[in-house]
């Protein structure tokens, strides 16, 4: 299957490292974020297969730029996704993905809060924390918490006047330990927020106390030969610890910061930023820098970590970083850390820029092949065509019209094998009476050149025209009026067989079908012949519109103008009232149009 343009972009450089990737569009929209244990087989399987489903085919047709994300584990790259997700919102994760997230456990918002596991994190002012990438890790944190702070699971309204008229009653719960009776007054609000501020202490990363109340029933339990009972804390135990020490993106010793590499290179530099909050990393963000004074990486760091940090409006107290630096701010704490959990999330910041850097040289050697690759076919279609010069600058011409109506005619022009839209010119055909595609031809060829020579701009090195030897003559007889026959080459290319015409030969050239010179020559063609059929198209329908208000009487060709020019479009003109088109017609011719159009009002 033929190579996709961003996949190539990227392609030589992939890591075969754990991250995440999003697909961007031509806005620059991320409209898909994914994870993978290797960035490299994951990417590539969305370019190099084939893909049953008709969405994830639509997906891939939309990409036009790929971003990664490298992170240290699967786990790590599991919740920088579904951070990122939340956060973007892409459209395609919300079609293509099931409707599984990640557990949080929340804290309500309420007196007397509870605390659960929920996959739905709803905007109330409670807190939630998380993501988890295990339901059965969260479970064992929530039944370790419950039996170090008894903690009410009802969800009774527990207002002051509820409690003060005794319209509850303590339930089995309370009976087997498990509560301690709010809903009767029997546990104070303030003894309860206690142990809810606890609770918080350690779900934020400080497991220490979980730790050690696990431990303590495990040897309980091993003191008393009840070795199952054992086994099922020691298999809680290694999953906290799991938890706790195994992940860079949820850290306990982490929180609130902001992260900082840079990677440079002679002309430009790539700076890395994360954004720390509650031991995640809730945003990563590349920066690219040009260099113009040869700055150092000192002065490229310090602009950077200002203009980041005002676009994610960070209030970070402290910034970890590869060097020192002289920051203004001297109310941040700047940290270079040696060794540490800090020094993995900066190397991790550091791998990231490495790879953006390595990824600009790689586009900067593509678009050069791509260009070099483009100089080798105009050379091998100067060589095919004999052509005097190298055809940089190459114009074509085609012709468009239906049953004789409407004659138009188009011409495109590529530059250095590449089209050069704002350049592409239409034609009304104005000398020639009927469907005589050969005096058209003749006529739009000599206007543009007659045009050129007048202005003194530049002739191209090559004229194709749609069709063959007829079409052919009638394009050099335009050239042959302005004494150019000779100065500039010009061929034509016949549809059926793709037969090349060229000038004095009565026999068609035939070039194979696999020649990167007939391939670009058919481009030109079917551009050529796109851009005439869109304005005939188009020229055609507006005719027919004007002809249409025409009809009514009293309207001639100049109020239909007027009032196309003013409302924009045919159905504007039909729905508006007196009053608006007043505004650009007398009453009479007005009052006509609505009669006509609407004759029931």
């Amino acid at each position: 299957m033929p190579q996709h343009p961003a996949y190539e972009k990227i392609k030589p450089d992939l890591p075969e490292q754990p991250g995440i990737y999003k697909f961007l569009n031509k806005e620059g929209t991320v409209i898909y974020v994914g994870k993978a244990k290797n960035l490299k087989r994951r990417v590539a399987s969305y370019f190099t297969k084939k893909h049953e489903r008709g969405k994830t085919r639509i997906l891939v047709s939309k990409i036009h730029e790929v971003q990664l994300t490298i992170v240290e584990t699967e786990q790590d790259a599991l919740l920088l996704e579904n951070a990122m997700i939340k956060k973007l919102q892409p459209r395609y994760n919300i079609q293509l993905k099931d409707d599984k997230t990640y557990p949080y456990i929340c804290i309500k918002k309420e007196r007397f809060p509870r605390v659960f596991m929920t996959r739905q994190v709803i905007k109330d002012g409670s807190t939630y924390l998380g993501p988890f990438t295990s339901v059965y890790q969260v479970k064992t944190i929530l039944e370790a918490l419950k039996q170090i702070f008894p903690l009410r699971t009802c969800n009774l309204k527990l207002s002051e006047k509820n409690i003060k008229e005794k319209r509850f009653k303590v339930c089995l719960e309370y009976h087997i330990g498990n509560c301690l009776g709010p809903c009767e007054a029997l546990q104070t609000e303030e003894d309860y927020n206690k142990n809810i501020a606890q609770l918080k202490s350690i779900l934020k990363g400080n497991c220490t106390t979980v730790l050690q109340f696990l431990k303590e029933k495990m040897n309980e339990h091993s003191e008393k030969f009840e070795f199952e009972k054992a086994q099922e804390y020691k298999n809680k135990i290694k999953v906290l610890q799991n938890y706790q020490s195994k992940s860079t993106i949820v850290n306990i010793n982490i929180n609130n910061v902001d992260v900082f590499a840079i990677s440079s290179a002679k002309n430009h530099a790539f700076v890395s930023y994360f954004k720390v909050i509650n031991g995640t990393i809730i945003q990563a963000k590349i920066l690219e820098l040009t260099k113009n004074l040869e700055e150092t990486e000192e002065e490229l760091l310090a602009f950077a970590m200002i203009e980041l940090r005002q676009q994610v409006d960070s209030n970070s107290e402290e910034i970890i970083l590869p060097f020192e630096l002289d920051f203004p701010n001297k109310k941040i704490k700047l940290t270079v850390p040696l060794i540490g959990e800090k020094r993995k999330l900066l190397k991790l910041a550091q791998k990231n820029a490495d790879y953006y850097k390595k990824q600009k040289e790689v586009k900067a050697s593509l678009h050069k092949t791509a260009q070099e690759r483009n100089f080798e076919i105009l050379k091998q279609m100067q060589q095919d065509f004999r052509l005097k010069e190298l055809p940089r600058h190459i114009e074509c011409f085609d012709n468009s019209n239906f049953q004789g109506s409407n004659p138009v005619a188009s011409m495109v022009l590529f530059r250095d094998g590449k089209p050069s839209n704002k350049e592409y010119r239409h034609f009304k055909i104005k000398t020639v009476e009927g469907p005589n595609d050969f005096a058209s031809m003749t006529e739009v060829v000599h206007r543009r050149y007659k045009r050129l020579l007048e202005e003194e701009q530049p002739l191209p090195q090559l004229i194709i025209v749609d069709g063959g030897k007829g079409q052919l003559n009638a394009g050099l007889k335009a050239l042959e009026e302005l004494n150019l026959k000779g100065k500039v080459a010009i061929i034509g290319i016949a549809k059926r067989l793709e037969e090349i015409y060229v000038p004095d030969d009565p026999l068609p050239l035939y070039i194979d079908k696999r020649s990167p010179t007939l391939k670009l020559t058919q481009q030109l063609r079917n551009e050529a012949h796109r851009f005439a059929i869109s304005f005939h198209r188009k020229l055609r329908s507006k005719n027919q519109l004007k002809s249409e208000f025409e009809k009514v009487p009293g309207i001639g060709p100049t109020t239909v103008q007027k009032l196309l020019v003013h409302f924009k479009s045919p159905q504007k003109i039909k729905s508006a009232n007196l009053q608006e088109l007043m505004e650009v017609i007398d009453k009479k011719k007005a009052e006509a149009i609505i009669n006509y159009f609407s004759p029931s009002d």
